[in-house]
């Protein structure tokens, strides 16, 4: 017998990939740690001391004297960490989260959000989904947290599977959703809007959210003697259920819901295994009047979510100013 045919190469390679990873989360750690030290010896300096931009400089220039390989060392990075300090050192929930993330998406974190409530939100997003920088600075300009909070759909709250309660942000189907990343012509079909979807699939899903799995698109299902096809087909792995996706270029129409119910009783009976929960759907429409939903469903049983989407990016404004009257609202009631 051949010796190779003994050793398990895929066992030796995970251990390398973990250890390897384990060693990058360490040296981060450290890192940033280090940045918020720095941060907090500087900063108090220039409370007690009155230290200037001056005093600044010549820290910035002596590291660089002794450290000439070392980045971010510089006026505007010294700054940085005291920014990076000063932002957090009162809070205690949210200070040991900051070593869980690069150096990177602690700046644009600081630098891109304008509470404590948001900051929170994206480092334990960032946590939670490994966010590279890119797909950071894409939640972030997105508006997400604001989209996220002013979406009124719980998450896949026909589920019954159990989410532990520091799990934050949880999965939720939004209300709007930004597919700004399409590259559709100024008149498209369902069809463009499905094969652009597929095309750029990773950004869809860093949408609608990392725990979406892709199963396919056109999904084929058969109820009698007739033939169904389900415009995407995902796996939603927190909440261990099928998730059909209709899109629609229009606005909403109660019919839609009927074709969905069918769709999930076909999913259920036929596709979905014994250990997972019932299917969930969701209908994307490019616009809907909530009154004429909330009729619809009021006498359904239907796990079916409805949410609109825009090819367009969003104004984070526009959505923080939404934001804060919708907060009034609910401070009034």
């Amino acid at each position: 017998m051949d010796k190779n045919e003994l050793i398990d190469f895929s066992y030796i390679l995970k251990l390398i990939e973990t250890h390897r990873q384990n060693a990058y989360r360490k040296v981060n750690e450290e890192l940033v740690t280090m940045y918020y030290e720095i941060g907090k010896y500087l900063s108090e300096k220039v409370a007690s001391e009155k230290w200037g931009t001056k005093v600044i400089d010549s820290i910035a220039k002596e590291i660089n004297n002794k450290y000439p390989s070392f980045r971010g060392f510089n006026r505007a990075g010294l700054y940085r960490m005291i920014k990076f300090y000063e932002t957090y050192k009162d809070n205690e929930i949210v200070s040991p989260l900051v070593t869980q993330i690069s150096w990177s998406n602690n700046i644009a974190i600081i630098s891109s959000t304008k509470s404590a409530e948001e900051r929170e939100f994206y480092l334990k997003m960032c946590i939670k989904n490994n966010y590279s920088a890119r797909e950071l600075n894409r939640q972030i300009s997105s508006g997400y947290y604001q989209r996220y909070m002013l979406s009124t759909s719980d998450s896949l709250h026909r589920v019954g599977a159990p989410i532990d309660e520091d799990d934050i942000p949880k999965t939720k189907i939004l209300d709007q959703y930004s597919l700004d990343f399409l590259d559709l012509p100024n008149n498209y079909s369902e069809k463009d809007l499905r094969k652009s979807i597929v095309s750029n699939l990773k950004d869809f899903i860093l949408e609608i959210g990392k725990d979406f799995t892709f199963i396919g698109e056109e999904y084929r299902i058969q109820v009698g003697d007739e033939d169904f096809f389900i415009d995407l087909l995902f796996f939603n792995r927190t909440y261990s259920c099928l998730v059909p996706i209709e899109l629609k270029i229009g606005k909403f129409k109660v019919e839609y819901l009927s074709k969905m119910d069918l769709y999930l009783e076909a999913l259920d009976r036929f596709v979905k295994k014994e250990s997972e929960n019932p299917s969930v759907g969701i209908i994307l429409c490019t616009s809907k009047n909530d009154a004429a939903v909330e009729f619809a469903m009021s006498r359904s049983i239907s796990s079916t979510l409805v949410a609109t989407y825009t090819t367009k990016l969003i104004d984070k404004n526009v959505l923080q100013d939404k934001l804060i009257e919708y907060r009034k609202l609910l401070e009034e009631k």
